[in-house]
């Protein structure tokens, strides 16, 4: 999620030809098996993904598909993970590899796994944003935990029509605050603000940090 998410970089993904106004046939969102483990794995270097678990989209939700022994989880997000207003929300092409370090399996992977039951049960968009908003209020959902961080470095991520694979990174996750706080944004600095959780009932902050290689060493171009 806060993914991230998925997953990302929404701020970029501007209209579109294609038709996403609504979920379609759920197969289009599905990647064979050993595709997603790979995709999943691809989203940090070796030296994390090969002991992470991996987790796989189902027809029934995320399941364990490789158990690990370092304390991350590696997933992939799909567009549902994007803030709620943008436009390819239901792209079914959108494909966002993530690793979350311990911290953020615990605070942040929640929300990812919360919104694709509410997806693959069928809620609406406002049904989604209503039962996260009570999860949370109820404590059915974690609060952040200090030091939450995910890889974003996988050169075959998909993260919207307009993005695509656009550059590594890492994403940091705070209490939101203004951009400010770290120099986001500004000319020359790395940091980046993602508005994906900026409205939405999660209250976070998403700080995005490019990266000079992608997660099989091989270098990346330089941002935009």
């Amino acid at each position: 999620m806060i993914g991230g998410v998925v997953s990302l970089l929404s701020m970029m993904g501007a209209a579109h030809a294609a038709d996403y106004s609504a979920m379609g046939p759920l197969d289009p969102y599905l990647t064979e098996r050993s595709a997603e483990i790979a995709l999943a794995k691809s989203a940090a270097p070796p030296s994390i993904a090969d002991d992470a678990t991996i987790l796989v989209l189902t027809p029934h939700g995320y399941d364990t598909a490789v158990k690990g022994s370092n304390g991350f989880v590696c997933a992939v997000e799909r567009s549902w993970m994007s803030q709620y207003d943008f436009s390819q929300f239901w792209n079914p092409r959108m494909r966002g590899p993530l690793c979350y370090n311990p911290a953020a399996v615990r605070s942040i992977l929640p929300y990812t796994i919360r919104r694709t039951e509410l997806v693959l049960a069928g809620r609406t968009k406002l049904e989604m944003a209503a039962a996260i908003k009570d999860g949370i209020e109820k404590h059915a959902l974690p609060p952040l935990e200090a030091g939450a961080m995910t890889y974003m470095m996988s050169k075959q991520q998909n993260l919207n029509d307009n993005a695509h694979n656009w550059v590594p990174h890492l994403m940091f996750y705070f209490a939101r605050a203004d951009g400010a706080n770290w120099g986001a944004d500004l000319a020359g600095a790395p940091p980046m603000l993602n508005p994906q959780f900026q409205d939405s009932p999660e209250a976070l902050s998403v700080i995005m940090v490019p990266v000079t290689h992608w997660s099989d060493g091989t270098p990346a171009p330089m941002m935009p």
